[in-house]
């Protein structure tokens, strides 16, 4: 078994992990990083890029199929079809080449790869084990910086087969596309490959024990939504709990109670589950660690620097609560890099986007109006449509009736928050959270020539509209 000493130890090649190493290697530091998977963990092994992979090709069927009828003059003769295997491989490729970046990044940098599993026998401390239960390697570290990252939460009564009963991650990697199936959980994972696999011709039904799909968003961002779910066949039960599931040799019967108390049971070829994630704080010597949990008891507790209650050791991402975002680990990873080298940081985003990529996308960077007025806040809100953007009936983005939604404060114009939704829109996210870190005002973003045509614009009408003077909307 190696004996390694390092400046800094890194548990997890997530998208925190990742970039906290990196930036560590940058500064100088002797760094260490464990992963037991590939690295770039679940956003880009098992999540985000894969599931982004699945739904571009899913809107790709969707284009084909609609030439079938010449739609814009463009006809596909013959049939359109699909093999699921081919496209698993596709996807695998890409996801390949990004872990292949991501290992080829740490090491250009300096910072070490050890592949294995961490288990801690104190703060400083830890074995890490191979895939064949031998242990390769005892490191001992100065800092430590915990970025193990999240599962998806398993229902206790339907257990994960990944072959009929499905997680996240085995509905990324279908075989054969099958005719029926159930989703368990409205909410953005499972609507956005809900849409995805409705593009591509599944029979879909979803099992939603709130009143609503997606509700962290409000009604009006929630609409485009809905409407394109209705108008797309999907079956939404909402109020709906989950009961149970018999899988047999083909199929799954599948039984849930609706807001009246009846049991229902209908068979599918599969069901997906996703009904949230936990993080992962088993199986790797937490409590060896000395570090505290929050009050919920499911996150580690950190201050503003990411610190735990242990010197030294720190702790980042989806381990340490909402939101379980990517993005969000990543910038606490540079974060925690830097302040082991010696500067001065603090956690205090003004803004952390969200985006859900369904049919419309959907994004909200800030405050809604409802939590803005709940805040205290008086506000004006403008709304410009995407069906008066030129650039968004050119790319077909106002089909689904969606918009650019701006909440300002009404004396001195400081944007709160912005919401959008809409084909192709979540490229505009980061316009929308610069203007808040920037602290703009209205009239910042009604004073930048914003390029023509482009989707852009619908941001820049949407401030104009704010103040009462948009140009291409009443």
């Amino acid at each position: 078994m190696e004996q390694i000493s390092c400046q800094v130890l890194v548990v997890g090649a997530g998208p925190g992990g990742y970039v906290a190493a990196i930036r560590a290697a940058q500064l100088g530091l002797d760094t260490v990083i464990v992963e037991g998977d590939r690295a770039g963990g679940t956003c880009l092994i098992r999540g985000c890029i894969p599931s982004k992979a699945i739904i571009h090709a899913a809107e790709r069927f969707e284009s084909l199929k609609a030439h079938q009828d010449g739609h814009m003059g463009l006809k596909v003769d013959g049939d359109v079809s699909i093999d699921m295997a081919a496209l698993v491989d596709w996807k695998n490729v890409i996801v390949g080449k990004l872990n292949k970046g991501v290992e080829g990044l740490l090491k250009g940098n300096g910072a070490r790869l050890v592949k294995g599993w961490a288990s801690f026998l104190d703060g400083k401390t830890c074995n890490v084990t191979d895939s064949d239960g031998n242990k390769v390697a005892h490191i001992s570290a100065e800092n430590v910086i915990l970025a193990t990252g999240s599962t998806p939460i398993e229902l206790p009564f339907m257990p994960y087969d990944e072959k009929f009963i499905l997680s996240s991650t085995g509905a990324l990697d279908l075989e054969e596309l099958p005719g029926k199936v159930a989703i368990i959980g409205g909410g953005y994972i499972g609507l956005e490959l809900g849409c995805a696999l409705r593009k591509l011709g599944v029979e879909i039904t979803v099992i939603e024990g709130l009143d609503t799909v997606v509700s962290i968003f409000d009604a009006e961002i929630r609409r485009p939504l809905e409407r394109w779910l209705k108008k797309n066949k999907i079956t939404v039960h909402t109020n709906c709990l989950a009961k149970g599931a018999e899988v047999n040799d083909s199929s799954v019967e599948l039984s849930w109670k609706n807001g009246d108390d009846e049991i229902i049971s209908e068979s599918f070829d599969k069901v997906l589950v996703t009904v949230g994630r936990k993080a992962n704080i088993n199986g790797w010597g937490l409590a060896e660690t000395g570090v505290t949990m929050d009050e919920s008891g499911r996150f580690v507790a950190v201050d503003s620097q990411c610190k735990t209650n242990m010197r030294g050791i720190y702790a980042i991402g989806d381990l340490v609560g909402e939101p379980l975002l990517a993005h969000k680990a990543s910038a606490q990873g540079e974060m925690v890099a830097e302040i082991i080298a010696g500067k001065r940081r603090d956690f205090e985003p003004v803004a952390i986007p969200a985006i859900v990529f369904t049919e419309p996308e959907i994004v909200s960077v800030g405050m809604t109006p409802d939590e803005a007025t709940a805040a205290g806040e008086e506000i004006i809100v403008g709304k410009f449509p995407l069906a008066a953007n030129g650039r968004a009936l050119t790319l077909e983005a106002e089909k689904t009736g969606g918009f650019v939604r701006v909440v300002a404060r009404k004396d001195d114009h400081l944007i709160l928050g912005i919401q959008a939704v809409g084909s192709h829109i979540a490229e505009l996210s980061g316009a929308f959270v610069l203007a808040l870190e920037m602290g703009v005002v209205l009239e910042d973003i009604a004073g930048t020539i914003h390029a023509h045509p482009t989707m852009s614009e619908a941001f820049h009408e949407g401030v104009l509209k704010t103040l009462g003077h948009a140009i291409h909307s009443m």
